[in-house]
């Protein structure tokens, strides 16, 4: 079933160009691979015997390529997992610049070939990102299931879906923070875990996480900075075009990747559409859309949102200011829903501002529009929201 999901990334490869593809684990990159390339080579490096060979003699790599059959070799060649290896990278090096031959290297972090230094080719590969399913590539999306599934592609299809997130919650970090050397202090990073559950969505306040774990503020923001290079979430930053006293500037927001890991570490289920749960599961799946939106549609706009120490926020301002969007999860937007938002927009005169509702239909209010999620979602992927 999953092969017949049809995926906005797009990889289109000029002759001599190669690639990265990031993601986190599941969320498709294998099998958008292989349908968008059904002629290339695959090596798959999460399978033992190919990973021995390889760490063992990383030059057999090199033979086997130029052993190939030439009309394979006209194909983009596939790696995947391709940071369990770093040492194919020089081979990989040696035959693009020597045969002329094109790769796509596929993995869920670049973070452990950095800090071993290992060869990024230098320019010689685009950098592209797989997010989850986003609304655009599923017909007629069940907005209930997508926030207690996710959107990384077999839970969101899977009936026993609650089991397999608690699994991949424990094996993908025990097998990308841990087993890649990432944090070295194990029970440390574990605690750091389950605190930023806690603080999901919110202020991030460091000292107050530092404190519960038992660890330092420097360490927590190098926790952080891990969980943003394994592309396991993404730190939002206030809003700051000019000085002002009155706005808070320093302190982030962090969300998760997936709304649905984000359900699990956070022990949330949601049962009907409305409450506070519901409310901010509905604010990170939009932003969900936002984050996949800004990389597939190739557009390098920022994401910020916008609080003042009165209390007054905007969920997500893009653009340094061009789009602010709020979020709400009531089916009846009143006038105290609304005016942080007109406060923002008195201020800043954005080019357009939404509230995401789940009002049943579309309307405005002065400068605002009041939208149902579903028709800000299709306004975001027609380019009607920022472009």
């Amino acid at each position: 079933m999953m092969e017949n999901l049809s995926r906005l990334l797009e990889i289109k490869l000029p002759i001599t160009q190669s690639a990265f593809l990031w993601g986190p684990r599941k969320t498709g990159k294998t099998t958008f691979l292989r349908a968008a390339f059904p002629a290339s080579l695959c090596y798959d490096l999460l399978q033992t015997d190919v990973f021995f060979e390889f760490v063992k003699r990383p030059s057999l790599f090199r033979e086997q390529i130029l052993a190939a059959d030439p009309n394979r070799l006209k194909e983009p060649i596939i790696i995947d997992e391709v940071q369990k290896v770093p040492q194919l990278l020089d081979e990989i090096h040696w035959l693009i610049e020597n045969k002329g031959l094109r790769f796509v290297l596929c993995g869920s972090s670049a973070r452990k070939l950095k800090r071993g230094k290992a060869n990024l080719l230098g320019g010689r590969a685009w950098r592209y990102e797989m997010h989850p399913l986003v609304s655009a590539e599923i017909a007629d999306l069940d907005l209930l299931k997508a926030l207690n599934r996710g959107m990384i592609p077999v839970h969101y299809l899977q009936d026993e879906y609650y089991r397999s997130l608690q699994s991949y919650v424990r094996d993908y970090l025990k097998e990308e923070v841990f087993d890649e050397g990432l944090a070295r202090n194990i029970p440390a990073f574990s605690r750091f875990f389950d605190a930023m559950g806690y603080s999901h969505g919110m202020l991030t306040n460091y000292a107050n996480i530092a404190r519960d774990c038992g660890i330092d503020g420097k360490t927590v923001k190098e926790y952080y900075q891990i969980l943003s290079d394994t592309l396991l979430g993404t730190m939002i930053e206030p809003f700051k075009k000019r000085q002002d006293r009155s706005v808070i500037i320093r302190a982030g927001k962090f969300y998760l990747f997936d709304v649905g890991v984000a359900g699990v570490i956070t022990r949330r289920r949601i049962s009907q559409e409305k409450g506070e749960s519901f409310g901010q599961a509905l604010e990170h799946f939009v932003l969900m859309e936002i984050l996949a939106h800004r990389v597939y549609r190739e557009l390098d706009y920022d994401i910020n949102f916008w609080r003042t120490k009165s209390g007054l926020e905007v969920d997500f301002i893009l653009g340094r200011g061009a789009v602010a969007i709020e979020v709400k999860g009531t089916n009846r937007v009143d006038a105290a829903d609304i005016r942080p938002l007109k406060s923002f927009v008195q201020e800043y005169r954005p080019e357009r501002a939404f509230v995401v509702c789940n009002e049943r239909m579309p309307r405005r209010h002065e400068d605002i529009h009041i939208l149902p999620w579903r028709d800000f979602l299709n306004m975001l992927w027609n380019g009607d929201v920022i472009s």
